[in-house]
């Protein structure tokens, strides 16, 4: 990602930004998207563990025999983790070269990994003849207190559209539809200079899936009721980060009968 220049921080596993003037932090769209339940990652990481299991069985095999079981339970239980970061390797890729294109610039030679992703991304460029309107922008909220980092906005068949690109297998989840209700909805922009500038009037929303195989342009529908269930997860985020921690005391309450019982 080249821009926007605004800094975020990362703290109990969530991302902030950070506003260039004021220093207020504000908690991302993302991390608060995510506190929905994800009831379906929990089975794909369940069947991550089990496939390691079954074609790493020599490792983990190998590793109980030497008297070593923590470092068979330990590769296993990152079976997850390391799918989902090459998948994420390979969409912050994608989506650095989509930026680039969408900015006019010559991406060069493309690694053949992300050479079908690329083709395709082009192709909707052709199809469609997007203007773009923005692209990477930060868009932030002093109204509700968040902030997060769209990928583009573009006129497409005299609509402005707000627009995410997903590179995954899965394509697009509903709760992509807070995701872009929250960009939809929020104050200002905040531009690399760290200048605030109206959001422009947005009148449709989509999702842009790419895949080495072909892209969909898939149309999202954003609503006050979807818009009201994103705030309602911003009160779940501030319980989350903040009011968790000041609920339980931290010293135990004496007794009021001090007076010890010897029989």
């Amino acid at each position: 990602m080249t821009t926007p220049e605004v800094k975020t921080i990362k703290r109990d596993g969530s991302r902030f930004y950070v506003d260039p003037v004021s220093g207020a932090k504000v908690p991302s769209v993302t991390s608060i998207v995510g506190c929905l339940p994800k009831r379906a990652l929990q089975f794909w990481r369940g069947k991550m563990v089990a496939e390691c299991a079954v074609e790493d069985f020599g490792v983990v095999a190998d590793f109980v025999s030497k008297g070593n079981p923590s470092a068979a339970i330990d590769h296993l239980k990152r079976a997850p983790d390391r799918s989902s970061g090459k998948a994420a390797q390979t969409g912050t890729d994608v989506h650095n070269l989509c930026e680039r294109i969408n900015r006019g610039e010559d991406i060069g030679r493309v690694h053949p990994d992300l050479q079908g992703f690329i083709d395709h991304f082009r192709q909707f460029i052709v199809d469609f003849e997007p203007g773009f309107l923005e692209i990477e922008a930060t868009c932030w909220s002093d109204t509700h207190a968040y902030a997060g980092t769209l990928d583009f906005i573009a006129m497409i068949d005299d609509e402005a559209v707000i627009c995410d690109i997903k590179t995954g297998k899965s394509g697009a989840w509903p709760d992509v539809a807070l995701q872009l209700s929250a960009y939809a909805n929020a104050d200002f922009i905040i531009d690399a200079a760290g200048e605030r500038r109206p959001l422009p009037q947005i009148d449709a929303a989509a999702v842009l899936t790419v895949r080495p195989d072909g892209y969909q342009l898939i149309p999202i529908r954003l609503g006050d009721d979807v818009f009201n269930t994103f705030k309602a997860l911003i009160e779940v985020s501030t319980w989350e980060h903040d009011i968790s921690k000041t609920v339980i005391g931290k010293t135990p309450v004496d007794p009021i009968n001090t007076e010890t019982d010897t029989k």
